[in-house]
């Protein structure tokens, strides 16, 4: 038997990574499937009459072996990949959705779930209880329990075709990632990239076995040649085969793709019985429907519209005046944006960067949860990662209780995804009276070390960091009894409230205190500092709105509406961002075939939660602000009704029973400086 189809003997029940092949990962499917279909057979020839326990309750815990194994496969995958591993991805998924349709067209098991559910007035259910029976009712519902055969096989044929679609859409964007490099050999064309990101691109050069200096499409490497490199025609290279991904009309490309997902989804939903995908999705958020996210979304864009003309007309004309450019275009926006922030607040990143070394972060990070949550985090030699510059952590309480295992993975590589994301390799649940504690992750890809200066993080990264680090502690404070609504198993457009708070203490001079420390001297950050980034944090934000609103009208526009006659991705897509255009049309690039979030992710008709949290988080830490930073009564508020409750309340009920009230989006507003715009 496959080491993967047992438990784990190691340190805390973790993943063994380095003892397990890559061709062990597929029987190990295969056996995993069958183990979790004998345990849905046991629930349903069950001669006993369907109670909560015998059905709701069973059925919520099987499949954990399965559960584990593919937590670690698709983490690789996302995280450590290579051909081996995507080609099994491609085999597996479709085995995965066929096993999922199989549970969801149970017919046997649906009657036992609808047994309950239909008695549920009669039981004596916890708060809890009754949210794994609505749950599973809706699962089964939802995913087509009630369509006749006919209407069953076409589903299982959507969700198949779905699953493969959406991994080769991930597969062909990491592919142009890693396949484009911008190859300099002139030193004249680095003026104004400073000294680490140089020294960096000449690292990744002599990696390649190349002269001179290389600039990737990887974040750590893009993003500062686009603000700070003088050369506009190398600029102008770079951003547009970064927005060419996934639409050069070749092998990678996902037009098609796009074009098959959306219809598919569409497909699915009016099957389900659902006017379109986005009714289908938001009907399971706090929004609930298309409409309350149009109006939202409409609402802040006609706020933020007006700020967000000023800057951009304020930035062009800076630029014109600077260097007598004809017209701003996007790939300008970095780098004059940076040029006026150094101008209006006389300072810029590179200023900070010295006082973010990712070692002091990571530190003050833990100390922000200690101080809030009580939290103790301890570096640990003995958990097996899966690359060597995954760091790892065990966490406890006050108590010296284990709250849960950590993982860090910070860097860029070949196999690994562009951006930053939260993952878990085990939930949180209690079972026979033993409370399993979760196996949390965070990914990124910051600032890599070099031969002279160790990774020092630009403030987006550090609150990126911190970003990505609130997800986690949503995941290592989960405190419920049930795996399925543990930790961020929550509405979709809650999950980012836990993340996008925690970016607030970077700005404030009690948590930069803790951690903002120059890494040759040791001085803490100057004041003078702290107030620039507190000044600067409003510095664009209509621009920043109208960016993140693109998006979410984007998402809706693809998700929200009949797609069967769009036949031109880039042009649906033009017409979609009509409304927020600031900058000239780029015909060379398309934003929805390199949309990750809303086509390979979890985020299609989620994307507006972004801006939904923003209120939520603004609203929330304006209680702190209220009182202390680290209030203890606060944080243990927040805690309790929010990072420990997971999925299993309604989100609005948790977040009045922390705050006393409704989230208020002025809280927003005021923080971005557009209330009065």
């Amino acid at each position: 038997m496959s080491i993967l189809n047992t438990r784990f003997d190691t340190p805390f029940n973790t993943a063994p990574f380095s003892k397990i092949k890559t061709e062990a990962y597929l029987p190990a499917f295969k056996k995993a499937i069958e183990n979790a279909k004998n345990e849905i057979d046991q629930i349903v020839e069950n001669s006993a009459l369907p109670s909560f326990e015998n059905t709701i309750e069973a059925l919520d815990y099987t499949g954990e072996q399965l559960d584990r194994i593919s937590s670690v496969f698709f983490n690789l995958n996302a995280a450590e990949t290579n051909d081996a591993i995507q080609k099994i991805a491609q085999e597996v998924s479709p085995l995965l959705t066929e096993f999922s349709n199989d549970i969801a067209l149970n017919v046997a098991l649906f009657e036992r779930v609808k047994s309950v559910y239909n008695a549920k007035e009669t039981l004596s259910l916890s708060k809890e209880q009754q949210t794994l029976l609505d749950k599973k009712y809706k699962g089964f519902s939802r995913n087509g329990a009630n369509l006749n055969d006919a209407q069953k096989e076409i589903l299982r044929e959507i969700d198949k075709e779905q699953s493969q679609l959406k991994l080769t859409f991930g597969e062909n964007i990491l592919a142009e990632t890693n396949r484009y490099e911008l190859h300099i050999t002139k030193p004249a064309d680095l003026e104004g990239l400073p000294e680490g990101a140089m020294e960096a691109a000449k690292q990744l050069a002599v990696e390649k076995n190349k002269e001179g200096w290389l600039i990737t499409l990887d974040y750590p490497s893009y993003v500062p040649f686009m603000t700070y490199a003088k050369n506009r025609g190398l600029r102008k290279k770079l951003a547009l085969a970064f927005g060419q991904k996934g639409f050069q009309n070749d092998a990678l490309d996902n037009q098609e793709i796009v074009l098959k997902i959306a219809q598919l989804r569409f497909k699915r939903a009016q099957l389900l019985g659902y006017e379109t995908h986005a009714h289908f999705v938001l009907e399971e958020r706090m929004a609930k429907t298309p409409e309350t996210v149009q109006n939202f979304l409409e609402d802040l864009l006609s706020k933020a519209l007006p700020a967000a003309k000023k800057e951009f007309n304020e930035l062009e004309d800076f630029a014109i005046k600077l260097d007598h450019i004809d017209r701003l275009e996007k790939w300008d926006s970095a780098y004059y944006s940076e040029k006026l922030k150094q101008e209006r607040f006389n300072f810029d990143d590179e200023q900070l960067k010295p006082y973010f070394k990712l070692e002091n972060v990571i530190e003050g990070a833990f100390e922000v949860a200690q101080k809030l949550f009580g939290l103790h985090f301890t570096q640990s030699c003995d958990i097996d990662t899966y690359h060597k510059d995954v760091m790892t952590y065990t966490v406890e309480d006050s108590q010296q209780n284990l709250v849960a295992i950590f993982y860090a993975d910070f860097f860029p590589r070949a196999g690994k995804r562009n951006g930053a994301w939260m993952t878990s390799y085990k939930p949180q649940f209690v079972k026979n009276d033993k409370n399993e504690r979760p196996h949390v992750s965070i990914v990124c890809n910051f600032t890599k070390p070099t031969s002279t200066k160790p990774s020092l993080l630009t403030f987006n990264e550090v609150t990126t960091l911190f970003h990505e680090f609130g997800h986690a502690l949503h995941g290592m404070l989960a405190d419920t009894i049930y795996p399925s609504l543990s930790g961020t198993s929550v509405a979709w457009d809650f999950v980012e409230l836990p993340s996008q708070i925690m970016e607030n203490w970077c700005y404030e001079k009690e948590a930069l205190a803790l951690f903002a420390k120059h890494y040759e001297t040791g001085a803490n950050i100057p004041m003078d500092l702290i107030d620039k980034i507190k000044a600067a944090a409003t510095f664009q934000q209509g621009m920043q709105t109208m960016r993140q609103l693109s998006f979410g009208l984007l998402d809706m526009n693809w998700h929200g509406i009949d797609p069967s006659e769009i036949t031109d991705v880039k042009q649906h897509e033009t017409n979609a961002f009509k409304e927020t255009q600031l900058f000239p049309e780029v015909k060379e690039n398309c934003m929805s075939t390199a949309f990750s979030h809303i086509f390979q992710g979890g985020y299609s008709s989620g994307y507006y939660s972004y801006k939904w949290a923003e209120v939520l988080d603004a609203d929330a830490f304006d209680f702190f602000k209220e009182t202390d930073l680290f209030d203890p009564k606060i944080a243990e508020a927040f805690k309790t009704n929010v990072l420990s409750k997971g999925g299993t309340q309604d989100p609005l009920e948790l977040y009045i029973k922390f705050r006393g009230q409704k989230p208020k989006v002025e809280a927003l507003l005021k923080r971005s400086g557009l209330l009065n715009s």
